[in-house]
């Protein structure tokens, strides 16, 4: 349970006050009124719904439509990150080296990737689901939308995701100038 509550702890802090006024709002059937008005922060109302049941580490259903109702992509991916990995997935991380790497890459790919980056997406192996969760999440950023899509492919992957593999599907998708721009900024010294 400990894990849960850091994971309730920092989706609190991110949590702007219009984000907390419009969840309070969502849980006007569920919490009553004078308790509503006693929250004052993100942490207030998820201590309500845990000590009601109606989030818990493994009943987080009511939360994660909470959270796309506001529209937080970043906080949704954290949740599902969460429930498919577990609280420590470090172990299942590339070395920093090749994340440093990665990084750079995701960088310059959704830099220089366009309308077509769904299809890098499929050769890369995301799942459509993923994709249209991606594309909802961030509607109108598509620089964003490349990104997320790549860290779910890296996610996926574990310590096996390469900048190899992603210079191999840029070329697969005919992105052959991309995977040259993202050869050239890892191979010039950093500044």
């Amino acid at each position: 349970m400990g894990d849960f509550l850091i994971l309730l702890h920092s989706i609190s802090t991110d949590l702007s006050k219009e984000d907390l006024d419009h969840l309070k709002f969502l849980c006007c059937g569920i919490i009553s009124k004078r308790k509503l008005e006693n929250v004052k922060s993100g942490t207030d109302l998820f201590s309500i719904l845990l000590e009601q049941q109606e989030i818990s580490n493994g009943k987080v259903e009511f939360l994660l439509k909470m959270l796309k109702s506001l529209k937080r992509g970043d906080l949704v991916e954290r949740l599902e990150r969460f429930v498919e990995n577990g609280p420590d997935d470090a172990a299942e991380l590339p070395e920093p080296q090749e994340r440093e790497q990665l990084k750079t890459a995701f960088l310059v790919i959704s830099e220089n990737v366009a309308r077509n980056w769904k299809m890098l997406m499929r050769r890369l192996g995301v799942s459509e689901a993923r994709l249209e969760g991606i594309m909802v999440a961030y509607p109108n950023n598509l620089q964003e939308q490349i990104i997320q899509g790549l860290r779910v492919w890296q996610k996926s992957q574990g310590k096996n995701a390469k900048v190899l593999h992603l210079l191999q599907a840029l070329q697969d998708c005919q992105m052959k100038l991309v995977a040259e721009l993202v050869e050239a900024k890892l191979s010039s010294p950093q500044v």
